[in-house]
Formats: C-alpha cells, sequence, structure tokens
C-alpha cells in the first residue's frame, strides 16, 4: 500500500509540475507574440525578427533588447546588478 501511495503523489507532483511549466510556456510565448505586435513585425519567425532589427534605429533596438533580456533573463544564481550590464 505504501507503494501505491508513493506513486500517487509523485504522480500528482508531476502533473502540477507540467502545469507550472506549461504556463510559464504560455505567457512566454503571448510576450513574444506581445513584441512583434508592437514593433510591427509580420512575419513570425526569427527571420522576420532578425529583418526588423537590422532596420531598427539604436533607440528602438535598444528598447526592444531591455524588454527581451528583462522577459528572458535567467534568475538562477545572479544577481540584480547583472542586469545593468
Amino acid at each position: 500500500m505504501k507503494n501505491s501511495v508513493l506513486k500517487g503523489v509523485l504522480g500528482a507532483l508531476a502533473v502540477a509540475g507540467v502545469a507550472v511549466v506549461a504556463k510559464k510556456v504560455i505567457e512566454r510565448k503571448r510576450f513574444v507574440r506581445g513584441i512583434f505586435n508592437e514593433y510591427g513585425i509580420k512575419e513570425k519567425s526569427p527571420f522576420g525578427l532578425a529583418d526588423k532589427i537590422r532596420e531598427m534605429d539604436e533607440e528602438q533596438y535598444q528598447e526592444m533588447k531591455g524588454k527581451l533580456r528583462k522577459e528572458f533573463a535567467s534568475r538562477c544564481c545572479k544577481k540584480e546588478k547583472a542586469f545593468e550590464a
């Protein structure tokens, strides 16, 4: 009986972990879609993004780079000062 309870608990934890990961993926996908819409990028691929970056001036590029860094920066084992570099 102990093994079946343990399997049930581990199964529930696995389902919860998958749900958390799926939620994070959906949030990031929504963020990227917003960036594409904000900057008027029609082609929804890395190539479309690269083409748009080539057309941008330095100020727009730095603004978009800051937004992307803030969203996708790893929060593991880093201090807050790392974002200023």
